[in-house]
């Protein structure tokens, strides 16, 4: 069923987070918000946050946040849908079904039908069929329970090059989309038949618990064939954006606090199996960034347990990078010479396991082992290459905090003064941010001086997108109307004021429904705690509410609106003006010269209009 957008905002208007949430969550008032222990993970003192105001939650412990749909759905484990229908039902709002689904929609929702459908073929020729007696006996020597085949809807293609075909024709599935989605193919002809053939089916799931793809595993390792077979990119389906195993381990992951990252589906199975249960599988691709923003969402805890060869352990070395950008903390697990997940605990029980975790090295630590194993520090220029490595990764730790004590351990291991580890620190983030190299291009081709000054931060910006999320029209008017969505520098900041600019024409400006039109959930998380700090604030100083840099304006005001545009087009002019001068004294060209003195006083008469108005 699809609900109308209208219908979806007349339910969210007429619904309070705070008496929704409160059904479910003991909340307490705080100054302007209302606190409790978060439902989604363990915790003692409360971090759990909810916004009346801007009709939102956010846990400062776990990360979870959103609006009153996504409450519900998070809570009670259940789609979208049943979570507008069950807040309208709570409201008294009758909710009628909209006539017509829209065409992507309903295309979206045969793909999904035919997956699930494919599924259950398969898992019932499994269970049922003598053509699995081979596959069954598979996962017997595989130590896979029964149970377990259930639980992860685990199946079987049987040999033969029409059996998915034939039931798919009795069924009425579509054989166009069933190609699309990987399960059949055609010949040179253009008949169709099975891809899947003799293989075992590991269905991989959304976040949610809908089957949107698949592995097909041989049984027979000596056959001359690709071992795997994956589904193909679908539009129900994008690799780089999955995690194998996440719908079944996500809420034992937030429980802890933290998750194990495997490569493949069997080790991810086995240690699932033996009440390990907070992993999560890369699908043996490397860790791609839409894989670490999603589970950013449960947990920024890691540990990665690859496998003990050479290749398992340079892609631990790969994950290490993306994951410090996202800001986790990570331990590397390094198994036994030979081992893998999936064969250590099997041999050695989930006790032995535990133990391994334990002795988990930092990313440091496991970087610095793996140079030395390879001989990288025996010799003078090669250790000053491997070190230079490991600085690289460390310029990539945002909490300052944990720099300072990285920095420690590399001095003690290394016996160096931590004043040269810093310099090189130092050094390496200058010349990644091409600051000076950039300044000499500028200054060389007497590139426009304000292109150069646009490309600092205005530090304005954040108060006017905070404003764009005040969620008072005439407000979003003006700041859209003298500033524009496009003027913004910050990429967050930009991406937040060109989504307001959308909604801003549909005439919704309130933060729950800019939240709506977010898709990308690490902006969305971005927004959540931004707004949340925000509101944290007002809640411990009663200033705040009357904070402005002249100390006389109320803050979500028109006055106060206005006089943050002009603040900001006065940054611009002072930040050109200054560039101008770095270029007057930098350059000998008498004519750049002449040019820039002439546009530094067509700065200053707009900076005095500004300033007189």
């Amino acid at each position: 069923m699809r609900i109308p957008d209208e219908k979806i905002d007349e339910i969210r208007n007429a619904a309070d987070i705070v008496d929704v949430i409160s059904r479910e969550v003991s909340l307490k008032k705080r100054g302007k918000n209302f606190v409790g222990l978060c439902p989604f993970h363990s915790e003692d003192t409360p971090s759990f946050t909810v916004s009346r105001e801007k009709q939102i939650y956010h846990c400062f412990g776990c990360g979870a946040g959103g609006d009153l749909f996504r409450f519900m759905m998070e809570f009670k484990k259940i789609s979208f849908v049943e979570a507008v229908q069950e807040i309208a039902d709570f409201v008294g709002i009758p909710i009628e079904p909209e006539s017509g689904y829209s065409e992507k929609y309903k295309a979206q929702e045969e793909l999904y039908d035919i997956m699930s459908a494919a599924v259950r073929y398969f898992t019932e020729i499994l269970h049922k069929s003598k053509e699995a007696e081979e596959a069954r006996n598979y996962l017997i020597k595989r130590n896979i329970k029964p149970s377990t085949q259930k639980l992860f809807n685990i199946g079987f293609a049987p040999y033969g090059w029409d059996n998915f075909l034939t039931f798919a024709k009795q069924n009425g599935i579509d054989l166009q989309k069933a190609r699309l989605l990987g399960l059949i193919d055609t010949k040179q002809n253009g008949d169709y038949y099975d891809k899947l053939r003799g293989r075992v089916i590991f269905p991989i799931h959304s976040t949610n618990g809908r089957i949107i793809a698949y592995g097909a595993r041989i049984l027979d390792d000596s056959e001359k064939t690709a071992k795997y077979i994956n589904s193909p990119e679908t539009p129900i389906y994008s690799k780089r954006e999955v995690l194998y195993g996440l719908f079944h381990s996500k809420e034992e992951i937030r429980k802890l606090d933290r998750a194990i990252l495997v490569e493949g589906y069997m080790d991810l199975i086995s240690l699932f199996q033996e009440g390990v249960q907070n992993v999560v599988a890369s699908s043996g691709t490397s860790l791609t960034e839409e894989q670490v923003t999603l589970l950013s969402r449960f947990t920024r805890n890691i540990y990665v347990l690859f496998d003990a060869d050479a290749a398992g352990q340079n892609a631990a070395l790969r994950s290490i990078e993306i994951l410090l950008k996202h800001d986790f903390d990570i331990k590397v697990v390094s198994l036994p010479e030979g081992e893998d997940p999936d064969s250590f605990i099997k041999k050695h029980g989930r006790e032995k396991f535990q133990e391994q975790l334990q002795k988990a090295q930092n990313f440091f630590e496991f970087t610095a082992s793996k140079y030395a194993s390879e001989g990288r520090f025996d010799d003078p220029s090669t250790s000053a290459a491997a070190l230079r490595e490991i600085i690289k990764s460390l310029a990539l730790v945002k909490d300052e905090l944990k720099l300072n004590f990285y920095i420690k351990s590399i001095a003690r291991k290394f016996n160096l003064r931590e004043k040269l580890i810093e310099k090189e620190l130092d050094e390496f983030r200058k010349s990644s941010s091409g600051r000076n190299e950039t300044r000499k291009v500028a200054a060389a081709s007497y590139a426009r001086p304000q292109v150069a000054a646009a490309q600092k931060a205005n530090p304005y910006e954040r108060e006017l997108a905070r404003l764009l999320l005040s969620g008072k029209e005439e407000i979003v008017d003006y700041i859209l109307e003298k500033v524009g969505s496009e003027s913004f520098r910050h990429p967050n900041l930009k991406k937040i004021a060109e989504i307001v600019a959308e909604c801003h024409k549909q005439n919704n400006v309130s933060t729950a429904n800019i939240l709506d039109h977010i898709t990308e959930e690490g902006l969305r998380e971005f927004l959540r705690l931004w707004l949340m700090k925000d509101e944290q604030i007002s809640t411990i100083s009663d200033k705040w509410d009357n904070f402005y840099i002249s100390g006389k304006l109320e803050k979500d005001t028109l006055e106060h609106a206005v006089q943050t545009v002009r603040n900001y087009f006065i940054y611009k002019i002072e930040e050109e003006i200054k560039s101008n001068n770095e270029l007057i004294q930098t350059n000998n060209d008498e004519m750049l010269h002449l040019e820039l003195l002439k546009r530094n006083k067509e700065l200053y008469e707009q900076k005095k209009e500004l300033l007189n108005n």
